[in-house]
């Protein structure tokens, strides 16, 4: 399941940076939105640091969807996630009552 969340998220590609503010967040990815959309299949570094937590969380993804030209917003499946990052969104997912 997806959760509402505000939180500001790093993204870097090969080649440029940019800051975008999520809008959801599950186990497998995020969304972001207000945010001129990459082409689908485009590989981001991601890094955010979670509500309430004390460190950063460092995951790669991948632009699996996007809205509609009204709609400025995207979709990122988590890729090669490790395992600290993965217990670091399991335990911020556990602390808002969501199952894993």
């Amino acid at each position: 399941p997806r959760i509402p969340i505000e939180m500001w998220v790093e993204e870097t590609t090969a080649s440029e940076r940019y800051f975008r503010r999520a809008g959801n967040l599950s186990r497998g990815g995020l969304g972001l939105d207000h945010t001129i959309p990459l082409p689908l299949g485009t590989v981001v570094n991601l890094t955010f640091t979670l509500p309430g937590d004390s460190g950063p969380v460092q995951i790669s993804g991948e632009i699996v969807s996007t809205a509609g030209p009204d709609e400025l917003r995207m979709g990122v499946k988590f890729i090669e996630v490790s395992p600290e990052a993965r217990a670091r969104i399991d335990a911020y997912l556990a602390r808002l009552g969501v199952s894993v």
